[in-house]
């Protein structure tokens, strides 16, 4: 007998389900978090769920909030289970189910984004958090920087009473609690891409700039943006995950979450008005969040890109059985020593060549069931914040590109979107229509590619890069995946 995750069904859930030890009514909320995914319900949720367990902090529970057709349906699937969600940690032969009880609410889902405005009016809403992936932030990708020519951007300078944006409903937000004396909240990015904390400061004050100068020095001077460092392998849910939850833990829930065991949250410790006692429940505050993050993209996300492609060229599915082809563990292996460890700074208290022994064992878990096609979505807006910062600070250096261009080369044929053995797939990327035509003339003019000056930049014009992808790229459509893989390996290009 299957129980449907209620509050009235929580009692009768079997005793290996731990839950929450904490009465939800005596919850107030103090955050409100913009794209309540898996991530954000197997990371902030969580951590904020040890919390009140502990008996602490129960004062900043969560309001969730979205602009997408996915938040209205998440909304409604988390309404009928009175807000609670399943979260299963996937330890090898070990794994454990707890249901998460940090959530209070869900700010409805319109056509706009008033709805998130008007409840931002609840002075105890003092942190705004944020998954909004990393193609949510308008950023150029070529430069990095803010796009005030960005089509939400535009609109919402436009439209600042009734928004459709994420960045429009916080300028609005905050003028409002300018313009009414409250203090404003500080907003908390929780996305990987680097300096998150500055770049939500960029958008928000970028866009303000475009309403109101004054409106943009009050964000500059007034509100808080701590940058952080978030992690935690949280594959998609499919029908797989929901079967094994009901047959094994005997629950019901249209929205579980599985997880690895491992998770880490590090944050500056910049919160004016106050914050969650995280610090109690393991996470890291610190002034060098920057070291921490700048290792964290570089190796794990780093690494997912490197093995992403490859593996998806040769027609393998899940993350752990391409950790167990030897070609692509031996590309990653040599990749990260050689040529992606190499270019991170020091971290406190980390060996780093530790830390990738950690990542390569969390990337084999096979319970975990992490998917290729997850990791090689998005390419157009993951290579330029995990591997091309990469490439340029080692042809900066003067140091050799082989493996990075490989990797590069590896996306441009994976966009070309039919495996080795010439199967189609579907290329997952906002940018796929203008990627894949690229691609496929790249086989005979390897430049075309890299002109697509919005990803690479000046990248397109450094000879030693545009040499080596060249060679890679040519490699990988005469001799195929597998060949070209063994010939990096035994003695480069």
């Amino acid at each position: 007998m299957y129980n449907r995750l209620t509050l009235a069904t929580l009692a009768s859930l079997p005793k290996t389900i731990t839950r929450p030890r904490y009465a939800r009514e005596a919850l107030r909320p103090g955050i409100l978090h913009i794209g309540v995914g898996n991530f954000h319900r197997a990371h902030q949720a969580v951590y904020l769920n040890d919390l009140f367990n502990a008996g602490k902090s129960h004062d900043w529970a969560l309001i969730g909030a979205g602009i997408r057709p996915a938040d209205r349906a998440m909304r409604q699937a988390l309404e009928a289970q009175d807000w609670l969600t399943t979260v299963v940690e996937l330890e090898p032969g070990a794994n454990t189910a707890q249901v998460i009880g940090s959530m209070m609410g869900f700010v409805p889902v319109g056509e706009d984004a008033r709805a998130i405005v008007n409840a931002l009016d609840d002075p105890n809403l003092r942190i705004v958090s944020l998954t909004v992936t990393e193609g949510g932030y308008c950023i150029d990708p070529a430069t990095g920087s803010f796009n005030p020519e960005h089509s939400d951007i535009v609109y919402d300078a436009s439209h600042l009473d009734a928004p459709r944006g994420v960045f429009g409903a916080l300028v609005a937000a905050l003028r409002r609690r300018r313009e009414w004396g409250l203090a404003p909240f500080t907003v908390m990015s929780c996305d990987n891409i680097p300096h998150n904390g500055s770049v939500t400061r960029d958008a928000v004050a970028g866009l303000a700039a475009l309403v109101d100068p004054e409106l943009a020095a009050f964000v500059h001077g007034s509100v808080a943006f701590p940058n952080s460092m978030v992690d935690r392998i949280t594959p998609i849910t499919t029908d797989r995950e929901r079967t094994m939850l009901t047959e094994r833990f005997g629950i019901e829930d249209k929205r579980p979450v599985f997880c690895e065991p491992f998770r880490q949250w590090v944050i500056e410790d910049n919160f004016p008005t106050g914050r969650p006692a995280l610090e109690d429940v393991g996470v890291t505050f610190t002034p060098h969040v920057a070291a921490f993050e700048l290792m964290k993209l570089r190796i794990l996300n780093g690494g997912h890109a490197a093995i992403a492609y490859p593996a998806g060229l040769l027609g393998i599915h899940f993350v752990h059985d391409a950790i167990a082809n030897p070609l692509v563990r031996g590309f990653l292996d040599k990749l990260e020593t050689e040529e992606i460890i190499p270019q991170v700074p020091p971290v406190p208290g980390v060996d780093l060549h530790d830390y990738y022994r950690l990542i390569a064992s969390r990337f084999a878990n096979p319970d975990v069931g992490d998917t290729i096609p997850r990791l090689a979505q998005d390419g157009s807006n993951r290579q330029p914040k995990f591997i091309l910062p990469v490439t340029r600070d080692r042809l900066e250096s003067g140091a050799d590109v082989t493996g990075l261009a490989l990797e590069t080369a590896l996306w441009c044929r994976y966009c070309a979107g039919t495996t080795d053995e010439g199967e189609p797939f579907r290329l997952d990327d906002p940018n796929a229509a203008r990627l894949t035509p690229a691609a496929l003339a790249a086989k005979d003019d390897p430049a075309v590619f890299l002109n697509l000056r919005d990803t690479f930049g000046d990248l397109a014009d450094a000879p030693q890069f545009c040499s080596r992808f060249g060679i890679a790229l040519k490699s990988l459509w005469r001799e195929g995946t597998r060949a070209t893989l063994q010939r990096y390996l035994n003695d480069g290009f």
